[in-house]
């Protein structure tokens, strides 16, 4: 399940291979989620789905693949994204091309002519300060919503998120907003609360070698009084 695109704090399933030299370190990294409902910033996306994710990372940099695909309604959406991030310290900034295969007919994935193409491009900025992430994220090309004027409302989202421990479980409580009107989240007329979130993880045990991290995500967003509740498990390598 995906929480806020950034391919650098959010890869699921470590595969590291042994490439070190002196202090550098290349990872790849691979796995799926599997979900109950596609939740993303607030919003239903999807009803029960695979999610793949691959990725590679080195010295702080990141380049990552992540998909939804419906699997209990085929007719849901069927998503590919790609990012680009850097992270150093708590600092981490990237870009992320989402591309949705039902947003024009006839979808094409090298069609990036304006008010044709099914790529939205994101970039995102953000600071993680231990007890608190900051996460902001604006879309700067591609299928962009509109804001009130009709003109391209440079759709962006605000999130902070705490981790914290309860009864022996890891847990992480979000809140996220959109700022300033847009087509792009429902039902944001203008600055809106669209995510309230609280979500947790348990590995459950297998073998003595082998666990299944599973998470259960409750969210409501208070713009268009909806709340949703969602169950998930992580496949790794």
């Amino acid at each position: 399940m995906r929480t806020f695109k950034v391919m650098a704090l959010t890869l699921a399933g470590v595969l590291s291979v042994g490439v070190v030299n002196a202090q550098d370190e290349v990872e790849v990294s691979v796995g799926a989620d599997v979900v109950t409902n596609y939740l993303w910033r607030g919003q239903k996306l999807g009803e029960g789905s695979i999610q793949p994710t691959l990725g590679i990372s080195y010295n702080g940099l990141s380049i990552g693949a992540w998909g939804s695909y419906g699997i209990t309604n085929p007719d849901d959406t069927k998503e590919f994204d790609l990012t680009v991030a850097y992270t150093t310290g708590g600092f981490n900034v990237g870009i992320t091309d989402y591309f949705f295969t039902d947003q024009y007919d006839g979808t094409k994935y090298f069609k990036y002519n304006a008010h044709e193409t099914a790529h939205v491009f994101e970039f995102n900025v953000g600071y993680d300060f231990g007890p608190l992430s900051v996460q902001w994220f604006t879309n700067f090309a591609g299928a962009d919503g509109y804001n009130k004027d009709g003109e391209r409302a440079y759709s962006s989202y605000m999130e902070l998120a705490a981790p914290f421990k309860l009864g022996g479980l890891d847990w992480s409580a979000s809140l996220g907003v959109v700022p300033f009107a847009t087509s792009f989240y429902s039902d944001a007329d203008g600055f809106a609360v669209t995510n309230l979130s609280i979500k947790t993880t348990k590995d459950i045990k297998v073998t003595d070698t082998f666990s299944v991290p599973v998470f259960g995500q409750i969210t409501a967003n208070p713009s268009n009084g909806k709340a949703y509740f969602a169950l998930g498990f992580t496949l790794n390598p």
